[in-house]
């Protein structure tokens, strides 16, 4: 069993892209992902196909106790998905005062949930009741980092936070970084590269993700990259990524 939070609190590092393009890759090998939507934004529900009405999937779910295998929708690039809509943005509000709270995701996934394998989720963009939900469910974190100035500098922070958590919980978290949006013909990617591997060792995977028009355009669609162009780069790096997280360990892949 793999549950594996993809988290970065910065913005625009390809978060949702990669939960939706591995998902892909692990349905292609024969696997038989759930994927959580954690964002009130929605964007890996509409990038899948997939528009939740008001009050329906993950806010069912933290707001009616709905019981989460009640939420699932099958998404037409074969994956099982419990989607998000605007109301997750209340939850922090809502939960926010309750101590018990960042654990009802942990408790709600059931025997049943849990063997299905590898579970992704979503998170939105910062730390808050729904992040930690997400962090106290899952077995291991995958961070997006996209290869400019900014976004490594939001890796350390990420890391910090991270280890303050984990602090408190006393647990340690496996993690892998990937590099994303990485534009060979610019030599700042190469050194952002360069000093996360320094700074991170193996935490860092091999495969890095290029920029590609595919995978920035196949969303809007409402198709994964191997859908929408199953020849591209994006959709080779994706395959490549899902390969090296599996071989590595980092998460073990149920078969359908």
């Amino acid at each position: 069993m793999s549950v594996i939070a993809v988290f970065n609190q910065k913005g625009g590092v390809g978060k949702t892209t990669t939960c939706l393009n591995l998902a892909a890759a692990w349905v292609r090998a024969g696997a038989n992902p759930l994927l959580l939507d954690l964002d009130p934004q929605s964007h890996l529900s509409l990038a899948s196909g997939v528009v939740a009405s008001p009050g329906t999937g993950m806010a069912a779910f933290f707001q009616q106790q709905t019981p989460l295998l009640r939420l699932l929708e099958k998404t037409r690039s074969g994956w099982d998905l419990i989607p998000a809509s605007a109301d997750l943005s209340k939850i922090d509000a809502l939960k926010g005062g309750d101590p018990k709270a960042a654990a009802l995701l942990s408790r709600g996934m059931n025997a049943v949930v849990r063997e299905r394998s590898p579970i992704l989720i979503d998170c939105c963009p910062n730390l808050g009741v729904l992040t930690l939900n997400a962090l106290l469910a899952a077995d291991c974190v995958l961070i997006p980092v996209a290869a400019d100035y900014l976004s490594l500098q939001g890796v350390y922070r990420l890391s910090s936070a991270l280890e303050v958590l984990e602090k408190r919980l006393k647990r340690v978290y496996p993690r892998r970084i990937v590099v994303t949006r990485f534009n060979s013909r610019r030599r700042l990617a190469f050194e952002v590269d360069r000093q996360l591997r320094e700074r991170y060792g193996e935490n860092v995977c091999k495969t890095r993700i290029a920029e590609n028009v595919a995978l920035a355009t196949s969303p809007s669609v409402g198709q994964d990259v191997f859908r929408y162009a199953p020849h591209s780069g994006g959709a080779a790096d994706y395959a490549a990524l899902a390969k090296e997280l599996s071989d590595a360990g980092f998460l073990r892949v149920s078969r359908k």
